[in-house]
Order: C-alpha cells, then structure tokens, then sequence
C-alpha cells in the first residue's frame, strides 16, 4: 500500500506544532536558572557527540570534510553557548530609571535546516530557541534527514534530563515541500528561522509569519595593495577549503588590486591553487552550472578531485582549489555564481573605488546583504570600501567564512547570517537569542502632559491595598486624568468579594466567572510590567450588579449556567462624583450568544482564571471594557480560551 508522503509530512507538522505550543506554556514559565541548566546540558551532549553527528552528516548527504564538520558543531556547541550563557532571557534584562525592560518568548520557532550545513545548523537553533523560552520543531532537508534527527535526539534527550517538556523540540522525519509550508503557516508558529535556498528563504517571508531568512552569500575578496599578500592568501585559501566550501559566508571570488597582481598569483600557486586555462574554465563552467545557469548541486562541497573528474579535467596532486580568471559578471559569466565548493573566480581592478565596484557588481550576482572581504594595512581603505558594499558583514584580514560567523571576529557567533532589506531579510545581524524575544518595556512619564480638566481623586476603599503597587498608580486615562490607587482597588476588591459570593465550584474550587458588565467602563489596555493598565472615558466609574458564575459540573468539562445570585454586602464603596448625563450605564443588556442564552462579560480576568478555564475546557466571555491581566492574556490567547461577547 502506497503512502502520500506529502499528507503524512503535513500532518507531522501539525502534530509537532500542536504539541511544541503545549510545551511552550509550560515552559514560559521557567526561571532563568532552569533555562540554563537546560541549556549548558544541551551545549555538553552536542560536544560530546560533535565528531560523530559531523561524520553522519558527510556520510548522508556527501558534503563536506569529517573533522570540519565537527569543528563546526563544536562552534554551534561550545562557541555560541559560551558567548550567550550569561544572557538574561527571564523578567527583568534591562533596567534605567525611566525604563524597565522585560523579556517574552515568542512561542513556537519553525526551524528549517540545510544539507550543507545540516547538524550544526540544528544545534544552533535548537540552543538559541531554548535560551529564549522558545519550543522548536525542525523542519530538516530531505537529504539530510537522518542526521538531522539524530542531532536532535541527543540535545533534547540531555534537555529532557534537566526538566524541559519533551515535545519543546520536535523535528520532522519526513519532510517534503508540503510539510514544510504547513509548519511554517501553521496557526501556532509564532517565528521562522529560515537556512536554505533563495525559493524557500521566499516561501518563509510569504506564509505571513515573522521570519528570519538567509540568502546566498556570492562573497567578494579585494586583496588591497597594502595587504600581506602571503597572510591574505593564506586566509583565503582557509576559508574557502574549509569544509569544502559549504559555508555561505565563504570566499567566491578573488578581486586583486593590479600592481599586486603577480605577487598574489604566485601566492596562490605556492600554496595549492592551481590556475585554469581559458579552455579549462570553459569546461569547468559546465560542470558548475546547469543549462538554466543554477548551481548544479553535483558539485556542492565536493573536493578537487572530484570536481576536476567531473569536468574532466587534470589538476596537479594536492590541489586545494580550482581558480579561473572571469572576464565579467553574470549570466553569461557561470563562475561569477556562488559555487559553495573550492572554486574561485578571479579579477584584477586598480584601486579601492574599481575593486569595491568590482566587489558591488559580485554581491549584486546573487550576495546582495550577505558578506564582503578586503585584505589591506590601511584602516581607512577597509572603512571605504566597506562603506559601499552591499553587505552586511565585513571583514578585513581574516578568511570570511570564520570572521562571518563570529569564530574569528568580534560578531556575534552565529549560524544563521541576516542579509538586511539588500537582500530581502528582516535582519541584518548574526541571528541569536536576541532575535527570538519581545522586550516589553515600562515606560515612565518623564515629562507631565498637560490637561484642560484636573485630575480626580476618590476615597481609599477598603481593601484597597490589593492594588497599591506603583505600576498600578501610574496608569492613566485617555484623557490625561489619572485612576489612582484607590479607584483600581475599588475594581479588584468588589471582583475579588463578587468571586468570594458565588465564583466557586462544587468541588470547592474557583469555577470561571461570566459576570456582569464591568462597573464602569473601563478598557484593559496590557502593560508590559505585568500589571493592567486600565484606561477608562471622563465619566466616574458607576455601581455594580451582582454578578454571574457558571460553574464546573463535576469536572467533566459539562457546564451549567448558574442564575444571578445576591452578591454579599462588600464595604460600601466610596461616594461617586455626579454621572453626567452622557455616561453609559453600568447594567448593560448582555448579549445573545448564537444559540440564544445569554452571556455577560466578566469584569476581570486574572492567570488563575485563565489555568482553571484551560483545565476545564471553559471559555471566558470578555468584552472591550474587561480588564485582563497581561499574564492572563499571554496564558489565555495561545490557548483560545476567551470568547468575545
């Protein structure tokens, strides 16, 4: 019986994502402590296992070298866990007299992995999505699939140890197109990080989800006059046999300053390159690209030898890497592409303006926003030169497949390279932990608003102490009166004794609150502390009526409405300024749902209710005057549970 892998893949997908969003609320809730625990378990097991996930990955997909996979899964492993660990990722990362900034998770992280770079791009991502409070579900190439997962089993078996939900990571075993596109438009996918070829790198920022893609890197190398030329080829024969060449940050072409041109061949020569004839380049080209003038995946991170058979070609013994001098830029030019193996294209232009120009038209081939080279003793050339290309990462005296990623430079490590809005990215940075986070940020007023009404005060309530936090004293109205202390205690005081009167279950235990209309018109406008901020019209909040329950039947999820039931006397509130005659009312008709029964707004809705209401499988009725708790909300929106009214 034949299986449709494209409806199993889908239907993976799902699965993973679903459960992933499950995980994610428990683990939001993780202190900062826990989360590194976790992490530092992942770091050690992937470093543990770092030779032989790199050997799976060569002997899978037939990319690459053994022993630099490896060190590129001890830089996912080691490198970048050390340069993050002290990160603050929970509560409170920054803090001024004026703003307080707090960290949220996103929530689940699709995650799409490549074949060049497969166990060490899953590391990656799998360590920054959990530094940040993230699940993740891995979507892996096809052709890298098995390693991938395996990859994945021994962070999350390690992370498992430490207390993180199983299903916090998940990654796809089969994995097609289709399956792919699911996870990425799923409904709980909150972000993508996207490592791939230009048409999927597309199909993330078109799924109408926030996503951090990656683009080709068609790198450029200007060696300047001034450059140690022995030192700049040496680099650049480093970065671009490293590995074969897998790495998008990795050298492309060699733009050389003319009256260094002979040194800089020589250079070459004495250190393994070796320099095709203008026939040889001719057969080389159509190896390297397809009829369609695409890269022929047949010659991806594979060596020398290898590539010169198939091009048939004869290349001395020890050769490191194929170099031909192209006459232009282009279609009509295959080796100016980005050849992701050790071949390198070769210019020569006069001066800092010819060779960044060069430089521009070789990024413009398929590089734009990625990465760009220069060789030189001269600060102010490298700032020049860097100054006109269209690339986000410049590095200078270093091989720019290491300086790219942070091994060799001040950049943040990273697997995951943005390329800015030159090519088509949300980011230009080294992606990182930062990049999967919100930071909410208290703000307080600094400078006073000016009113044409004065503010009012009323009486402290009793009680009113529920609410005497100084988040809560800062909150304001829309039309610049400040709501004190005491008149947000009033609200929390007479929900909390309405809760006490008829908010309980059977069991005894809180049952969800459908209750009146709020007493006044107030609008929950989410603070980023924690708190409420609670907005409410000019008019003075107004009594309120007794409010409703549906209680739990038993705990079986049935439910049954409750009749209104006489609310305890609270302490009398505080006399309240005269109504104007244009105030809404507090008693407000309720709304009819679709099949006819009524339902009324609760007036406010705390974490706890939302937990009960999940567990329960109840729904909440919430209308534009209900105040919800940002904690709540954050619980409650993800897990649907609020229902409009």
């Amino acid at each position: 019986m034949s299986v449709d892998k494209d409806l199993v893949s889908v239907q993976q997908a799902r699965d993973l994502v679903e459960a992933a969003h499950r995980a994610q609320v428990e683990l939001a809730r993780f202190d900062q402590a826990k989360i590194d625990r976790i992490c530092e378990a992942m770091a050690r097991a992937a470093l543990k296992e770092a030779a032989r996930l790199g050997a799976m990955a060569v002997e899978e997909t037939g990319y690459g070298i053994p022993a630099d996979k490896e060190t590129k899964n001890r830089f996912a492993a080691e490198d970048v866990w050390n340069y993050f660990k002290g990160l603050r990722t929970v509560g409170v990362v920054s803090e001024s007299k004026d703003v307080v900034e707090i960290a949220s998770p996103r929530g689940v992280v699709a995650g799409i992995i490549p074949s060049t770079n497969p166990t060490s791009t899953a590391i990656f991502k799998c360590l920054i999505a959990i530094k940040s409070r993230n699940a993740i579900v891995l979507s892996p190439h096809p052709s890298a699939a098995r390693c991938i997962n395996e990859t994945v089993k021994v962070v999350r078996e390690a992370a498992i140890k430490e207390g993180l939900p199983a299903d916090a990571i998940g990654c796809m075993t089969t994995a097609t197109i289709e399956g792919t596109e699911a996870l990425m438009k799923h409904k709980q996918t909150a972000v993508i990080l996207a490592t791939g070829g230009i048409g999927l790198v597309r199909a993330a920022y078109s799924s109408g989800k926030p996503a951090f893609g990656v683009g080709p890197g068609n790198v450029p190398v200007f060696v300047e006059r001034t450059a140690n030329v022995a030192k700049a080829v040496q680099d650049i024969l480093t970065g671009k046999t490293f590995d074969n060449g897998t790495i998008c940050a990795s050298e492309q072409a060699v733009v050389c300053d003319a009256p260094i041109e002979k040194a800089v061949r020589e250079q070459f020569r004495a250190q393994g390159a070796h320099f095709l004839s203008t026939a040889e380049a001719e057969q080389l080209a159509k190896v390297v690209a397809t009829p369609q003038r695409s890269l022929n995946p047949g010659i991806v991170g594979r060596s020398v030898e290898v590539i010169a058979k198939l091009a048939g070609l004869n290349v001395p013994a020890g050769t490191r890497c194929l170099m031909a001098d192209v006459g232009g830029v282009g279609r009509d030019f295959p080796l100016s592409m980005e050849k992701l193996s050790p071949i390198l294209a070769f210019y020569v232009e006069d001066g800092v303006d010819r060779g960044a120009a060069r430089c521009f038209e070789i990024l413009s081939y398929g590089g734009m926003g990625h990465t760009a080279g220069i060789h030189t003793q001269s600060r102010d050339a490298a700032v020049r030169y860097g100054a006109e290309m269209p690339a986000s990462r410049i590095t200078v005296n270093t091989p720019t497949t290491h300086g790219a990623i942070g091994f060799s430079t001040a950049l943040p490590p990273s697997m995951t390279l943005g390329c800015g809005s030159w090519g088509g990215n949300v980011t230009s940075d080294n992606v990182s932990p930062l990049h999967l986070m919100d930071i909410k940020r208290v703000a307080f007023e600094t400078r006073p608003v000016k009113s044409a009404r004065p503010a009012t005060s009323a009486q402290k309530p009793a009680g009113a102490q529920a609410a005497a936090s100084p988040a809560l004293a800062q909150a304001s109205a829309p039309s610049g009166k400040s709501i004190g202390r005491e008149e947000i205690a009033a609200i929390v005081d007479r929900f909390l004794a309405g809760r006490g009167a008829s908010g309980t279950s059977a069991t005894g235990g809180h049952a969800t609150l459908h209750a009146t209309e709020s007493p006044a018109p107030y609008q929950s406008m989410t603070d980023v502390s924690g708190v409420g901020k609670y907005a409410a019209p000019d008019a003075a909040p107004h009594a309120e009526a007794a409010p409703t329950a549906v209680a739990s039947n038993g705990g079986n999820g049935a439910r049954s409405e409750a009749q209104p039931a006489a609310a305890p006397s609270p302490t009398p509130p505080p006399a309240q300024p005269a109504t104007p005659a244009s105030a809404p009312t507090a008693n407000a008709p309720a709304t009819q749902s679709a099949n006819g029964n009524s339902r009324k707004a609760v007036d406010f809705v705390s974490e706890d209710d939302v937990r009960r209401a999940i567990q329960k499988g109840e729904k909440i009725y919430v209308n534009t005057r209900t105040i919800i708790t940002p904690s709540a909300r954050d619980m409650g929106e993800p897990a649907e549970v609020f229902a409009k009214v």
